[in-house]
């Protein structure tokens, strides 16, 4: 059977459930907007339809894969969390140090998802680990809506001192080189901007996934080499490029960034309908160039 596409919805119905996810209208706003284009029982269908597929079955890098060591740590988090944890994976055939990542998550939590894209960057090579955002309130839920509405209840400059010290952590430790990356999505992407501005030289590549710009004030703080990626269709976050560009090139941060075509926020997700394959396989495929380059 083939997987539900974007395309399959109407527009303004992929515009609801950004604003869903983003916690921007709860259910009943999604429910009550969406109806207008399928009907009240098509809504609550339609939801079902893009809520993310969590099998095992949609796992890339299995939890098992024998080219990987995977293994939950804890980690000191001051001015943050105080204690932290996150899913650290590496491979298993490692030969001396290796290059870390930072693997920061949606806006719910370190879901499923999320810790496969850890265990894909230990195949490629590298020493990855993904923080929790939501450990300290006993970690992800179960399901991304609830992930969502416990992730609201953390402090803001809480959170990114964890995903700040999660960097730190990650370049202390045994396994890696001492030069670390970054990549997050859409909350992640955001916090990889803050990420760069806050660890200064410590931050060695970054990769935000269509994530909220930082002040332009900070830019000049940025030491990172940045691959920044967009949807060609998410004007609530492509708004902010053109402000966030004039800075880095003031600054003289090296930078790319990439509009990838037919895409919308989230097209990296390949558990929901937002996914897009071929621009996700490009955008993939230069992150792991950009880590190759500058970690290893």
């Amino acid at each position: 059977m083939e997987q539900t596409k974007a395309t399959d919805f109407h527009p303004e119905v992929m515009k609801l459930f950004d604003k869903y996810v983003h916690g921007l209208i709860d259910r009943r706003g999604f429910l009550d907007g969406a109806a207008r284009f399928t009907g009240t029982l098509g809504a609550a269908a339609t939801l079902d339809l893009l809520r993310p597929n969590y099998s095992e079955a949609a796992q890339v890098v299995k939890k098992d894969d024998p080219r990987i060591k995977t293994q939950y740590l804890e980690y000191d988090s001051p001015m943050g969390a105080g204690k932290m944890r996150g899913l650290f994976a590496e491979p298993a055939n490692r030969r001396g140090r290796v290059g870390g990542v930072v693997v920061v998550h949606e806006n719910r939590g370190l879901n499923p998802h999320t810790e496969d894209i850890v265990r894909r960057l230990a195949v490629a090579g590298f020493a990855a680990f993904g923080p929790d955002a939501l450990f300290p309130l006993g970690g992800y839920p179960g399901t991304d809506e609830a992930g969502v509405e416990m992730q609201r209840k953390r402090d803001n400059e809480q959170m990114m001192n964890d995903f700040v010290n999660a960097g730190r952590f990650l370049k202390a430790r045994p396994e890696t080189n001492g030069k670390i990356g970054a990549v997050g999505f859409c909350f992640g992407g955001s916090v990889v901007n803050q990420m760069a501005v806050r660890l200064g030289a410590d931050l060695v590549a970054g990769v935000p996934f269509y994530g909220g710009q930082p002040r332009a004030e900070d830019v000049p703080k940025i030491k990172a080499e940045l691959l920044i990626n967009y949807a060609a269709d998410d004007m609530r976050i492509n708004d902010g490029w053109p402000a966030y560009e004039t800075a880095l090139k003031a600054a003289n941060v090296k930078h790319v960034a990439y509009f990838y075509p037919g895409t919308q926020h989230g097209f990296n997700n390949d558990t929901t309908p937002r996914f897009n394959k071929e621009q996700s396989d490009i955008a993939m495929e230069r992150t792991i160039a950009l880590f190759n380059r500058t970690l290893k």
